[in-house]
């Protein structure tokens, strides 16, 4: 009997030899339980066992707790780099109770939003998974291996969901050693703002500049990132659906599965755990609906970024010494962005760095010249007064209120139906029959 694929040895000796390393046996089994571990109807993700990947990532490459020096240092300097900001913007402040954490607090307080994020996508991937894994749609030979496997395939299907929890656990375990506070990335991860002692730390290293000036320059950073998002009520939901309208342009690329399928040992466990764990299941075909989501992503993020890059820098000024060394600093860490970035673009397919940052920043320190802290800031008050992608093409045109939008083309935007009553004064709408 030696001659079977797997009993190369006595089975009498070792009679489980057919099953591989006992010990990676034990650990897939243990990740197959927390792979449906997830109560039913929870959604595409189970995010308890993406918050485990994440959070061992972290713990194993080292993750102290934040001592209590450190906590009262990032509070003082959070609150006044707060008070520095009310010089030089007319927002109100976005800080309610300022708190320093640790990588593993990150990843747990920022899941909620995470899950937010993800969870449209997720959705169509696992969808699309579904269906491909399934057989449907693919060619003879692919159908013909899915009845063979049989209901390993609808296993499958249920182990969709799980593939991408681990994928978003991994990416977000790696995200983690880089992030510096709860906004740095550009998204509104948590209302509360926050600074990691891990993450100045590494911001840090290299730099011949006092700690006490770095630390205020990201505290300034994020102090302004929270006035932007708590007091401009429409930008989470600008952002988030940008998102969610890039999510819906998801699709898999059902051919390459197939091929994938197609080339199936199913007589190696290893074989199909990798195949279906490995990233190239999960990404994203680029669409042209997904580019114009993505453009308009991108826009939103620069000009976030480039109005806290103007307000910080004017806080900074006259009190920060090497203000000018650390804003030069950060806009190449946003522009290039790291290894946990591309990490994350890989698994979602979106950049979280602001591509047109320079511009951006261009165009607000325009308005402020020319309107005023006021006039610069209360662009934000509404959607439509926000500058577009052609406009960072030509800041000075849009301070001057060149080519300005027609508002009675807004209302025709805004919800009503085509050639109803009151659409605009100068065009009424079809008169009732019987009417004058």
């Amino acid at each position: 009997m030696t001659d079977l694929p797997g009993r190369e040895n006595d089975p009498n000796e070792n009679p489980f030899a057919m099953f591989g390393d006992p010990e990676q046996m034990a650990a897939a089994m243990r990740q197959f339980a927390d792979m449906l571990s997830a109560p039913a109807g929870s959604g595409p993700v189970n995010w308890d066992m993406a918050k485990n990947i994440a959070r061992h990532a972290v713990v194993a490459e080292g993750d102290p707790s934040v001592m209590e020096g450190e906590r009262r240092q990032i509070v003082d300097a959070l609150r006044l780099a707060d008070l520095w900001l009310n010089e030089v913007t007319e927002l109100p402040s976005g800080l309610t109770n300022p708190e320093a954490w640790s990588r593993s607090e990150w990843i747990e307080k920022t899941v909620p939003v995470w899950k937010r994020l993800c969870d449209p996508i997720a959705e169509r991937m696992v969808e699309t998974m579904g269906g491909a894994l399934g057989g449907a749609g693919l060619g003879g030979e692919a159908q013909a291996m899915a009845a063979q496997l049989g209901p390993l395939m609808g296993m499958m299907r249920q182990m969709g969901g799980m593939m991408v929890g681990t994928q978003i656990g991994q990416a977000l375990g790696t995200l983690a050693p880089e992030v510096i506070g709860s906004s740095d990335i550009g998204l509104p991860l948590s209302e509360t703002a926050a600074l990691l002692p891990g993450g100045i730390a590494a911001f840090s290293h290299g730099l011949e500049i006092p700690a006490e000036e770095i630390r205020l320059y990201l505290a300034l950073r994020e102090a302004a990132h929270h006035r932007l998002f708590q007091h401009v009520p429409w930008l989470r939901t600008q952002l988030f659906g940008a998102v969610e309208e890039y999510a819906k342009g998801i699709t898999v690329d059902t051919s390459a599965l197939e091929e994938q399928i197609r080339g199936l040992d199913i007589n190696n466990p290893e074989q199909i755990q990798e195949a279906l764990s490995g990233g190239a299941l999960l990404k994203p075909e680029e669409t042209e609906r997904q580019k114009v989501a993505l453009a308009r992503l991108e826009t939103i993020l620069a000009l976030v970024e480039g109005w806290v890059g103007t307000v910080v820098d004017s806080a900074a000024e006259g009190k920060l010494p090497s203000s000018a060394a650390l804003s030069e600093t950060v806009r190449r860490r946003r522009a290039t962005g790291g290894p946990a970035e591309r990490t994350f673009a890989t698994l979602v397919g979106l950049e979280l760095r602001p591509r047109r940052l320079r511009e951006a920043a261009a165009l607000w320190q325009a308005l402020a010249a020319d309107r005023g802290v006021d006039g610069r800031d209360a662009v934000w008050s509404h959607p439509d007064l926000m500058p577009t992608a052609g406009d960072l093409d030509d800041p000075q045109a849009f301070v001057r209120g060149e080519a300005r939008f027609d508002l009675s083309s807004f209302e025709d935007q805004g919800g009503r139906e085509p050639g109803k009553p009151g659409d605009t004064p100068e065009e009424p709408g079809p008169k009732e029959p019987g009417g004058e």
